[in-house]
């Protein structure tokens, strides 16, 4: 076709020309001036039939796709915007890249090992060692950058570590501090997102979570689960299989479906790979899904197998290549991370974990102090109907405080007035109980009155006196034996002086 179409072209510019010729020719006599004014004509004819088929040739030549049809007013073939794409790669590879990867697990899990072999850097070296060769072992959360280079591509690479982590006797809350590291780079990225004059900024969120679990063969520990459980709709959250050369390949494979099992069990949510129509990156990505989560080996060391360096571990036993499939998933965890799926991290990092963080803080930017916490959605109206509309909204707040006092007061009015009615009729209650125990205690009295007075009465009758006179003998009787026993002692006085 694009042969076809360059004859074309080239017969239209040959009978442009010609027929230029011809006017030329005809019209020489007539004026000079005429005869410029076709030769310009003519020069004009000819360079834009050259142009278009030069840039004909050149979309054949790259494998463009096939030119819209011709018009008979005017033809266009190539505008540019097929370019965009190439002022992109530049502009990237200019500004470079940024990721940063988060490492979480226990201590002596291969966490530095393993980030050292998947970027072929010494990004922990002895002036900067792993978490595990720390002196400090309380869970902190630490970040190293590295600036990688790669055929004129920069990453630059942020690793965050936490230290101590699972390492002590009571582990609660050992998440917290990894929590509050991510919600305050998406604090940073906030603020200045939210800036009236913005400026370039570095995106220092956390892009994925690579989290290291023991290979003990019993599945998850209450720990990993809790971990998870707390930072998967924050961060995306890749499982990974520690020391995988401790296992063999059913201990593997069985230990894999266990966490799996437990992971959806407790739904978790995991990063999940995006959908892609190709047929060969949907079956290299099934490949991938398969593998999840990933058994690693780690090591920094070159081994020689066979006349050939690798990389691995040797045992008495055998030799453990880390760049073999068939010996564990660094390769796959690598081209995932790196080749594949990088951006798409970094897409879902911001358009779903940063866009539900921005979500639930603005919410809580419209939340007044009377409202019991219930959050009121920012609208995009006038600021000064927004005043209006909360002075409202406020007021009538008040006025229902307001009734709800009253209402408040009025039952608790009520309420004291029946507690004193209450104690009223108590006491009068008492009282009266008391006036009807006295009026009996005085009946009682009255009769015992009455029955002493008839007791007395019969034994004066029988005794022939009165209580009167018995007390007049009695007086009588017991002044004579006080003047007698007065006497007795001054005789025995007088005895005494007339021995001496």
């Amino acid at each position: 076709m694009a042969s076809k179409e360059n004859k074309e072209n080239h017969s239209s510019s040959g009978s442009s020309t010609a027929a230029a010729g011809s006017l030329s020719n005809s019209s020489s006599g007539s004026s000079t001036a005429m005869g410029s004014k076709v030769e310009a004509l003519k020069r004009e004819l000819t360079d834009d039939s050259r142009d278009r088929a030069i840039l004909r040739d050149r979309l054949t030549d790259k494998g463009a796709a096939p030119a819209p049809p011709v018009s008979k007013t005017r033809e266009v073939d190539y505008v540019g915007f097929a370019n965009l794409p190439n002022q992109v790669y530049r502009r990237a590879v200019k500004k470079g890249f940024e990721f940063t990867l988060m490492v979480v697990g226990e201590s002596g899990l291969g966490k530095s090992t393993l980030i050292n072999s998947m970027f072929l850097s010494d990004i922990y070296s002895p002036d900067y060692p792993g978490p595990s060769h720390r002196i400090k072992k309380t869970v902190q959360v630490e970040q190293c950058q590295a600036l990688l280079k790669e055929n004129g591509v920069n990453l630059t690479l942020t690793v965050v570590d936490t230290p101590g982590f699972g390492d002590a006797v009571d582990n609660s809350n050992c998440w917290q501090p990894i929590v509050d590291y991510i919600e305050s780079k998406y604090e940073e990225y906030l603020n200045a997102e939210s800036r009236v004059q913005r400026q370039p900024m570095r995106d220092n969120r956390v892009h994925v979570c690579l989290y290291f679990i023991q290979p003990s063969g019993h599945g998850l520990k209450p720990l990993d689960i809790e971990f998870m459980k707390r930072l998967h709709d924050k961060v995306n959250v890749i499982p990974i299989l520690a020391k995988a050369d401790t296992m063999t390949p059913d201990e593997c494979t069985h230990f894999k479906k266990q966490v799996l099992n437990e992971i959806a069990q407790h739904k978790i949510k995991i990063y999940e790979f995006p959908d892609v129509d190709d047929e060969e990156l949907r079956k290299a990505q099934r490949g991938l899904r398969e593998r999840v989560p990933f058994a690693v080996v780690g090591s920094n060391t070159v081994v020689e197998v066979d006349g050939k360096k690798i990389r691995g571990r040797r045992y008495p036993w055998g030799v453990v290549e880390v760049e073999n499939m068939e010996h564990c998933d660094f390769i796959a965890l690598r081209n995932m991370l790196i080749r594949t799926h990088m951006t798409d991290l970094k897409e879902v990092t911001n358009n779903v974990h940063y866009e539900n963080f921005r979500c639930r803080k603005l919410a809580g930017v419209g939340v007044s102090a009377n409202d019991g916490g219930k959050s009121n959605r920012i609208s995009n109206k006038n600021p000064l109907a927004q005043m209006e509309e909360e002075r409202r909204e406020h007021e009538m707040k008040m006025k229902k405080m307001e009734q709800e006092m009253e209402q408040v007061f009025e039952m608790k009015v009520k309420e004291k007035t029946q507690k004193l009615k209450d104690s009223e009729a108590d006491l009068q209650r008492r009282h009266e109980q008391t006036i009807r125990s006295l009026e009996s205690q005085k009946l009682e009295v009255e009769e015992k009155r009455k029955a002493f007075e008839s007791e007395k009465a019969a034994w004066e009758h029988a005794s022939g006196m009165t209580l009167d006179e018995l007390r007049r003998r009695s007086l009588e009787a017991g002044s004579r034996e006080l003047v007698d026993g007065k006497e007795k002692d001054k005789e025995k006085s007088k005895k005494k002086k007339g021995l001496f």
